[in-house]
């Protein structure tokens, strides 16, 4: 009866035995197949992103936003309007026609004895005034238009912007659901690991505040994906809700440019300096037809006179103003246009000085995202990915706790989207380089 007792423990004893292995080697043939099937996992995951939309193309995005933006089209129809006014001041005013009653008897007040005049008289300025007031206005009509060359350009950067957020939202949501499937699995490999008394609690509660946090940034990423597309969307003149595809795949643009290039270039390309240069001209004009108003302006008619019945009189007629008071008046309206054209000679020098100086930051800008760029690409991201490989390796063998293995996978993701947005940033700088200087570079 006793043996019948002691075999019957050793057979449980080696039932229990043969579970717990088994459970043992469940678990390490799954974390096994998990960890060899997760890299391709990771490359098969971002075709479940694609969509029926179309992906957008950004020169595309920047075409309808140059055709439909209403602040664009608005100061496009401003640019017009300045347009019409240098014909209308570079033309006489309106001739005057006089009809008057001369003579007129006191005692009778007949209309057949008076004589009748009809007198038209026109105004003419002293000779090279009204060239110089068209010159001025269309000095205005030119500044106007650079003025909408430099609304153009900023929209350009506008739009970049806005996509590259987008490039950048997009790419880091891709990145987070891949770790969000990791981090799954992980949860599944600690809580099978703890329910056969071999990991801890401690892992999985771990494992699982990580993945309310990945779920938490994927919510927000999703917000911002939105906004991002609502923005796009505004600049185009489309509903902020319009759908819009995903952005193509974007790599890092060449920056060949020294500082003396881009100061050249900027110089003679930038719209702000080319209108601020036309508001110089239009101050001159202004000045050189302050000159001119030392000069008296004349008025010259011609008159013909009917006594009874009969016309017969002509008569003509002249006059001009005489400034007898040029010191208060034309003396200081040539002062008046001569500090004019200096403000305006140092608005363009402050300008063109600001330009440099953005100039100079964005290439500092440039410089270290690019250098950032190689850092992670060639650096940082393989060794946090051959770190997590030797992670996953050691964790198999139970020679790396859990905690480790999870601290390299959110690091890894850390760097991943460190990297996506160092890149979009760095796009961005680029983009705003070329609205700085005012033409396309890359």
């Amino acid at each position: 009866m006793a043996r019948i007792k002691i075999e019957s423990k050793t057979k449980l004893f080696t039932i229990i035995n043969y579970s717990w292995n088994s459970s043992i080697c469940v678990i390490r043939v799954l974390s096994f197949v998990f960890f060899c099937l997760l890299p391709i996992a990771y490359c098969l995951l971002p075709v479940a992103f694609a969509e029926d939309i179309p992906p957008l193309d950004l020169q595309q995005l920047v075409d309808e936003a140059l055709k439909n933006n209403p602040e664009l089209i608005s100061a496009k129809y401003r640019v017009e309007a300045f347009k019409e006014v240098p014909s209308q001041m570079g033309t006489l005013d309106d001739p005057k026609l006089e009809i008057g009653l001369l003579r007129v008897p006191m005692n009778t007040l007949s209309a057949k004895e008076p004589m009748k005049e009809i007198t038209v008289m026109q105004s003419l300025p002293y000779p090279g005034k009204l060239s110089l007031k068209s010159e001025m206005a269309q000095k205005e009509a030119e500044a106007a238009e650079e003025e909408y060359k430099d609304i153009e350009i900023k929209l350009i950067q506008m739009v970049k912007d806005s996509y590259y957020d987008l490039y950048f939202i997009y790419n880091a949501i891709e990145i987070t659901e891949r770790n969000k499937l990791a981090l799954q699995d992980f949860v599944k490999i600690a809580e099978a690991k703890y329910s056969v008394g071999i990991g801890l609690q401690q892992d999985v509660l771990k494992a699982q505040v990580e993945l309310s946090k990945i779920i938490d940034e994927l919510i927000k990423l999703e917000r911002e994906r939105q906004s991002a597309e609502a923005r796009l969307n505004i600049l185009m003149n489309r509903l902020p809700q319009s759908p819009m595809g995903k952005p193509k795949y974007i790599k890092r643009s060449e920056f060949k440019f020294a500082i003396e290039e881009l100061q050249s270039i900027a110089t003679e390309n930038r719209p702000l300096l080319r209108g601020l240069q036309r508001m110089i001209e239009r101050y001159r004009a202004a000045y050189n037809l302050a000159k001119l108003e030392y000069y008296p302006n004349f008025d010259v008619g011609l008159s013909a006179g009917q006594e009874r019945d009969s016309m017969n009189y002509v008569s003509g007629k002249f006059s001009l103003n005489i400034p007898l008071w040029y010191k208060t008046k034309q003396d200081r309206k040539v002062a008046e246009e001569s500090h004019n054209i200096n403000s305006a000679t140092q608005r363009y020098n402050a300008a063109k000085n600001e330009i440099f100086l953005k100039i100079k930051d964005i290439m500092a800008e440039e410089e270290k995202g690019r250098k950032l760029i190689e850092l992670f690409s060639t650096g940082i991201i393989p060794q946090a990915t051959q770190s997590l490989s030797s992670a996953l390796a050691g964790y198999q063998v139970n020679k790396i706790d859990f905690l480790t293995l999870l601290d390299n996978q959110i690091t890894l993701f850390n760097y991943q989207i460190q990297y996506e947005k160092v890149l979009t940033d760095y796009e961005k700088k680029l983009a705003e380089l070329e609205a700085v200087v005012g033409k396309r570079l890359f």
